[in-house]
């Protein structure tokens, strides 16, 4: 069986979306499917990887108008940023140009047993559909997956118009797969009999985490990105700075522009990281005391940093953009963990249970 995996970015990008292509396609290809993956590749070199995972990489392109690589290289020419400021909201400016490359690049395939198109951007799905128009026969299955909702995102506005595209992919593909049971009611009514939970996947053996024990000064830590009003830190922020005892509170994140408002306040005792690698991730994780989770305002919406949490087996703790758990983040400081988050069924999330629920898809075709 020919399976063609279609997203923006998969590995060494790190994030959501990059990772569910990347592991998707190893285990797929550790199977024996002829597993090739289509992203946005820039120069980085993927002969190794291929020849250890059996995956076939191809690129999709090079981006004009600015989606980054996997290297993380973008147009950054005046006339590129001025286009994407001015259309960003109005025609998904940079990330409607994957339309046409992904038309491309499934035409390049000419047949596909199964195809996998992965958003975020959700222009990739649209490219397809596209495609499929009018190349019915040339793609046997195909399932759309969505990390996250397009039209009723709550984090983002999509001028109604956009409603078309939408309809144009949920019409043609076979399946969508959301990652949580809740993320059905973001999509639109006629299309929930096609969606199908299947959520973020991971490789759980061989993980190596720190043999913990307590640190000298109270230590802990959040990965991931945060938006004002949103998934904000502000409330929780400003306790800190008024929190009188020694601690350390490291963060791993891309938008650091709220944490650092905060680092003059807090000095040492607020440490920004940038992601690295997730291997060392939950290895630094697991050193610490405890970790926060800073709870979306949307239920359709989980973060997938949830897993990796659990894996770290530290204490997690939830809180909101209001901060309303102070009473609880203080019994943490004194290991008090009663009202830890507890993630549960944490095998639902290996890449191997993942993949069989992407094949068994494909087997239900009558």
């Amino acid at each position: 069986m020919k399976i063609v995996i279609i997203s923006k970015n998969c590995y060494p990008t790190l994030g959501p979306r990059a990772h569910r292509t990347t592991e998707l396609a190893k285990e797929l290809a550790r199977r024996g499917y002829k597993v090739i993956v289509y992203a946005l590749l820039g120069d980085y070199d993927y002969s190794k990887i291929s020849n250890e995972t059996g995956v076939e990489f191809k690129n999709l392109g090079i981006s004009k108008l600015g989606v980054a690589d996997n290297t993380g290289y973008y147009n950054k020419k005046l006339w590129a940023k001025a286009t994407r400021k001015l259309f960003a909201k109005w025609i998904e400016v940079p990330n409607i140009e994957l339309m046409s490359l992904v038309k491309k690049a499934l035409k390049r395939e000419n047949h596909i047993d199964y195809l996998i198109t992965i958003a975020h951007p959700h222009t990739i799905h649209w490219g397809a559909a596209r495609f499929l128009k009018k190349n019915k026969k040339s793609v046997k299955f195909w399932v759309a997956d969505c990390g996250d909702p397009f039209m009723k995102d709550p984090y983002n506005y999509r001028p109604a118009y956009f409603s078309n595209f939408e309809k144009s992919w949920g019409n043609i593909c076979d399946y969508i797969s959301v990652p949580v049971e809740t993320a059905k009611y973001a999509y639109f009514k006629e299309f929930r009999e096609k969606i199908r939970v299947i959520p973020q996947g991971f490789q759980l053996d061989n993980l190596k985490l720190a043999d913990y024990s307590v640190n000298r000064i109270k230590t802990f830590a959040f990965a991931g990105n945060v938006y004002p009003g949103l998934r904000d830190p502000s409330a929780f922020l400003e306790y800190l700075c008024d929190l009188e005892m020694d601690f350390k509170f490291v963060v791993y994140t891309k938008k650091n522009a709220i944490f650092k408002k905060y680092k003059n306040r807090l000095g040492n005792k607020l440490e920004i990281r940038d992601y690295v690698p997730r291997a060392k991730l939950l290895y630094q994780l697991s050193k610490m005391d405890f970790l926060i989770n800073i709870k979306n305002i949307s239920s359709v919406q989980q973060p997938s940093k949830l897993i990796d949490y659990a894996l770290t087996k530290r204490p997690v703790l939830e809180i909101t953009s209001q901060f309303a758990e102070l009473k609880t983040f203080n019994k943490f400081l004194q290991e008090d963990y009663t009202n830890q988050f507890i993630f549960k069924n944490i095998d639902n999330y290996d890449i191997k249970n993942v993949t069989n629920q992407f094949l068994k898809l494909y087997n239900s075709q009558s």
